[in-house]
């Protein structure tokens, strides 16, 4: 796992970059995939609104006005935003309350710049750290494009790995480290170490649930 070191000095690059040449910095998984896995989560938010998760196909059609006053009650929320490309595509997609955390302050720089600059005001940024996080607002879907995947690589893994899961709620995984099998064993480990000796999970706390696997 690099360090925050590290991503400070890639993020500071990248805002030099974007000053000097108008370049946005790396884009993680491409722009394509990029793309899909915005539109993929809106269909996934449109269908568990409407109640037809876990068999999207059923889902009805909705007219735009309905879509859009359904994609603006979800409050999101991007771990390790970096250069937030995401949520730009997520904001293409009709979603307006987005939230964009990352624990390089140069990452939130960059950030910010690239969305004033593509007029993406409406989007909301703070440098937190989600495994020591200070937000104090609930989010109903965090989006993860890589942190976990960085935080199976740290020196005390299995320690951020409870963790990382502690600080989350609905989420979705982007990963190219992690199988289905993987994913569902970690979701598993989770809901029994919350529930432990009790076979009642807590009512504010309901156990995590594997929805569903897309492959790019």
């Amino acid at each position: 796992m690099r360090l925050q070191s590290h991503w400070d000095e890639t993020y500071a690059g990248d805002s030099a970059s974007f000053r000097e040449h108008g370049c946005a910095g790396e884009v993680w998984f491409v722009t394509e995939v990029m793309s899909v896995v915005a539109s993929w989560t809106r269909n996934l938010c449109m269908g568990i609104s409407q109640g037809c998760i876990p068999n999207l196909s059923d889902c009805k059609s909705e007219s735009g006005e309905q879509v859009e006053k359904d994609l603006a009650r979800w409050r999101v929320l991007d771990v390790g935003t970096g250069n937030s490309l995401l949520l730009q595509e997520l904001a293409k997609q009709g979603f307006s309350d987005l939230t964009g955390i990352d624990y390089s302050e140069g990452a939130i720089s960059l950030a910010q710049n690239l969305a004033d600059h593509d007029r993406y005001t409406s989007i909301n940024f703070l440098v937190d750290d989600i495994l020591e996080t200070k937000l104090e607002r609930q989010f109903q879907l965090v989006m993860d494009k890589g942190t976990l995947d960085a935080i199976r690589s740290h020196p005390d893994g299995p320690i951020k790995w409870i963790m990382y899961w502690d600080s989350i709620s609905r989420l979705v995984i982007t990963t190219c480290k992690s199988a289905k099998d993987e994913l569902v064993q970690e979701v598993d480990d989770f809901n029994q170490r919350r529930l432990g000796s009790s076979q009642d999970p807590p009512k504010d706390y309901p156990p995590f649930e594997f929805l569903e696997l897309f492959s790019i």
